[in-house]
């Protein structure tokens, strides 16, 4: 294999080009070759932008390409899986935005797939994990820097009207659960370690769009230990992580959308202690494209393997069901 992993993407969604082409374009392990687009004309304007070799008008087209050793995958919700399940088809490795599909049923598709294909690596692209803000973290909560862990809050919301927006189709896998709330879940797995074993959530509707605008839930993590969650489409745009321990609590203030240019913090307060910690030009990004290539180019398992997407999955499911049936749900296995 070559020193850099060589990427295509599959379209020309406004997170690709405007954040991780060019944070791949700037990795150290990461090239980006390539993008394909259902409109070539599109494909070819996005490339002459970017700066890109190759330019293709179907993403089959791109699935064919020699030049590409893996696909980045930024497509609406719905196609995440099928496509993951071609591009693995064609011998490319995939790395897939968030949500790894639409429900936990579809996610084991994939996992079926890419069982079926060893050689090749597949992850869901939660950049968060990678930046060294949570890294930092996670490490105080997993070493006990603020005791044991006993509550996660966390809060995630925009504020987007546009029913052009696949975010505000319901069809599609639009909805603020799927889009944001997925982090909320991700994060307190993250921090727990460990699954949690029920759930109960209010789920509200825009009555145009039929997406999910404002959804809350209770994660039981078991022994009294509980996460909560917010996430909304339609409120003002906030977002902020809190970990409560027995000794102490650490506070993220960017957690999601960390900028890659300019400072972000975290802070660990204990007693009247305050310890605060600084992260200035990190793109999380780049960091998690390299660490796929790195996975890729050393034959090592990825960071983040398909069986968190799918526990991950499951918990959204969950949460879904609560909502509608207005009772706790177990989360199964």
């Amino acid at each position: 294999m070559p020193a850099r992993l060589r990427f295509g993407v599959l379209s020309t969604a406004a997170i690709g080009v405007r954040k991780v082409i060019p944070a791949l374009q700037a990795s150290d392990r990461c090239e980006v070759v390539a993008i394909a687009s259902r409109d070539e004309a599109r494909a070819r304007a996005a490339a002459e932008r970017l700066h890109l070799p190759h330019a293709f008008g179907s993403y089959e087209e791109a699935l064919a390409s020699d030049a590409i050793d893996a696909v980045y995958i930024p497509l609406p919700n719905h196609l995440h899986v099928d496509w993951s399940i071609r591009a693995l088809e064609a011998g490319k490795h995939v790395l897939c935005e968030k949500p790894i599909g639409l429900d936990a049923t579809e996610a084991q598709r994939l996992v079926a797939a890419a069982d079926a294909h060893p050689h090749l690596r597949a992850m869901e692209a939660f950049m968060y994990r990678f930046h060294p803000q949570w890294r930092t973290a996670a490490r105080w909560v997993h070493e006990g820097a603020i005791g044991e862990l006993r509550s996660v809050h966390a809060h995630f919301a925009y504020r987007n009207l546009d029913p052009d927006d696949v975010r505000n189709r319901a069809d599609i896998g639009g909805g603020g659960l799927l889009d944001i709330g997925c982090y909320d879940v991700s994060l307190s797995r993250f921090l727990y370690e460990r699954e949690p074993e029920r759930v109960a959530a209010t789920l509200e509707r825009d009555p145009t769009f039929g997406t999910d605008r404002l959804v809350s839930a209770l994660l039981d993590f078991g022994g009294g230990a509980t996460a909560t969650l917010t996430c909304a489409t339609q409120l003002e745009p906030f977002q902020r992580v809190h970990a409560f321990g027995a000794g102490g609590t650490v506070e993220i203030e960017t957690p999601f959308n960390a900028p890659p240019a300019g400072a972000v913090r975290i802070r660990r307060m204990r007693d009247h202690d305050v310890l605060e910690r600084r992260f200035v030009d990190v793109d999380q990004y780049a960091l998690m494209g390299d660490a796929f290539a790195a996975a890729v180019l050393e034959d090592r398992p990825v960071p983040t393997p398909l069986a968190d997407a799918v526990a991950n999955m499951r918990v959204l499911d969950a949460i879904r069901e609560s909502a509608e049936r207005g009772v706790w749900v177990e989360i199964g296995g």
